[in-house]
């Protein structure tokens, strides 16, 4: 049986290679219409468990933000295209944002106390956007997939909350407090490059991005964001956006010449 299971495991894992958008190699085992369902089940799930926020002004400023995002990705991402994104705001203290395979981007109220203005925001949103694109939350649910030789996944998203439907969670983007599973560096490094160009394309200043990430880190010690247990901020990562912002910057500059002046505000 332990053959079988591993010569399956095998089949599966030399007949699900792809490439992110960078280049990378990848093994992503699910369809992206089974990682869209998953995706979906559990942005449901949040939306019942989570008190969604109606005030009017937030989420019009996340709305517009994304707005502005979505049709540059699709610019350069024609896979993405049929995606019929779903923004909700979370009414939440910890900042906090994700988003989930399918099209789904929530937004913790906590978030608007760290960012400061819309491109600050817009930076989270492109990074996070970026998972989604690099298939990241299909990699890691493989990876567990490959691991645990046949998870119920589906049906753990559909049942009570457990520390399984967590993981799973935080498989696909989530941070939770229990089983927190942190990108690994490769899809920290994918999502700020991915994050960092979208942002611009759309017209928001991507030196933003850095002053966002010092902001987070002023926020450290024992009451740091949660974005940052999930989402480390290190000076490496900050170095590292300040190495792609000349090339980021001819992306704003061609926007702003293109009439791109996303006018989002709180």
């Amino acid at each position: 049986m332990k053959k079988l299971v591993l010569t399956l495991a095998t089949a599966a894992f030399l007949s699900a290679c792809a490439t992110s958008p960078t280049g990378r190699s990848q093994v992503t085992l699910f369809p992206e219409s089974q990682m869209s369902q998953m995706g979906s089940a559990a942005f449901t799930s949040m939306k019942q468990s989570q008190k969604v926020s109606n005030d009017r002004n937030q989420n019009r400023y996340v709305n517009c933000i994304v707005d502005a995002l979505i049709p540059e990705l699709n610019a350069i991402a024609p896979d993405m295209r049929t995606t019929r994104w779903e923004t909700k705001v979370f009414v939440d203290d910890s900042a906090n944002a994700f988003a989930l395979p399918g099209g789904k981007i929530g937004v913790h109220t906590g978030m608007f106390k760290v960012a400061d203005n819309a491109s600050q925001l817009a930076s989270v949103l492109g990074h996070e956007i970026g998972h989604v694109w690099a298939r990241h939350g299909n990699e890691r649910v493989s990876h567990q997939y490959i691991g645990t030789a046949g998870l119920q996944l589906a049906s753990v998203l559909a049942g009570e909350p457990t520390a399984e439907k967590q993981q799973i969670l935080g498989l696909l983007g989530v941070g939770t407090q229990v089983g927190v599973l942190k990108f690994s560096r490769t899809h920290e490094s994918e999502a700020d490059d991915i994050g960092l160009k979208l942002m611009a394309r759309a017209g928001f200043d991507p030196r933003q991005s850095v002053e966002l990430w010092k902001n987070m880190a002023k926020q450290g010690g024992g009451n740091a964001p949660e974005f940052l247990s999930t989402h480390p901020a290190t000076d490496t990562r900050i170095r590292d956006l300040q190495a792609q912002m000349d090339s980021a910057l001819k992306l704003y500059k061609q926007a702003q010449s293109q009439g791109k002046r996303p006018n989002c505000r709180l």
